[in-house]
């Protein structure tokens, strides 16, 4: 959970109130204004380290929500005859899932579209990364383009729509974030992914001008009544971590193939991890780049 405590920002302009006590008493003024401190600085009731644990377990699974939504459906359609393909049926599933979540209000309609934005760039990735061997969709479906099945675009949607949660959810603050050069560090990531087929692998460099353009960049964030701040890179390796915990479990669950799970399944090798904290830095750029533009005022972004 989270590196350092902060104190909750105060309004501008608010000031402690200190007891008044006779001029000609110092003494009690000292031993006033030592209680008013000691009071001010008292935790809240029921924010104990294992509460804030649980609760912060909790704003992670609500974020969670829609990734948890799918690995349930590929639980369920693994062990559970179907009528159609199962990778249709797991379309139709994710296609309803988002529909759910936007009728339920656990998102906007300006949050299913950016979460669909990640569905098709998730899927232009499939498409190639399949095309080149690097995993497969061994089972058959209709709704398949050269070997890619529609559904697994929204495996990527449901990384979107995990940061999108957690910004809402932990109310994220960013200080010392370099937009421009993070955003341009992140499109050579995700340009990596695709040139590595033929050029030299520039995955260490780049996380390695990762971690140097977030160097002092910090994530503020709120679990009850605390707030919180870990280094952003930090985070980026953290959810990357979790993200490759999850592959290991749809692989498993046989959302898809890598080359040495196809005669039986093996652990995804430990280098997708670094993989995947590499390109959550995509997902977190797309994110932060479009609750800036949604926050903009509508003059300054016409402008």
């Amino acid at each position: 959970m989270p590196c350092d405590r902060v104190a909750a920002p105060r309004p501008a302009g608010a000031q402690l109130a200190a007891p008044m006590v006779p001029a000609g008493n110092p003494g009690g003024r000292r031993r006033r204004q030592s209680r008013v401190t000691r009071e001010t600085k008292r935790p809240p009731a029921g924010s104990g380290p294992l509460t804030q644990l649980v609760r912060f377990g909790l704003l992670q699974a609500r974020a969670c929500a829609f990734a948890g939504c799918l690995l349930a459906g590929l639980a369920v359609s693994s062990v559970l005859p179907l009528p159609i393909p199962r990778y249709d049926a797991l379309l139709l599933y994710a296609v309803a899932v988002t529909a759910a979540f936007w009728g339920l209000r656990l998102e906007t309609g300006r949050e299913v579209m950016a979460i669909l934005g990640f569905h098709v760039v998730g899927l232009a990735f499939e498409l190639f990364k399949v095309h080149m061997g690097s995993w497969s969709y061994p089972e058959e479906a209709v709704a398949k383009i050269a070997g890619v099945p529609l559904y697994s675009g929204f495996m990527y949607a449901a990384v979107g729509s995990y940061v999108v949660r957690a910004w809402t959810l932990l109310e994220l603050g960013l200080t010392g974030y370099r937009p421009v050069a993070t955003a341009l560090l992140a499109a050579a990531v995700y340009a990596n992914f695709f040139t590595h087929h033929w050029l030299p692998d520039l995955r260490l460099p780049l996380a390695a001008g990762i971690v140097a353009v977030t160097w002092g960049a910090w994530v503020r964030y709120r679990v009850g009544e605390r707030w919180y701040r870990m280094p952003l890179a930090v985070a980026f390796v953290l959810i990357g971590f979790f993200l490759w915990v999850a592959e290991n479990a749809a692989t498993l669950l046989g959302a898809w193939s890598y080359p040495h799970q196809e005669a039986a399944w093996a652990m995804v090798h430990p280098a997708k991890f670094g993989a995947w904290a590499l390109l959550v830095t995509v997902s977190f750029v797309l994110v932060a780049t479009w609750r800036h533009r949604a926050a903009e005022p509508r003059g300054a972004a016409a402008g």
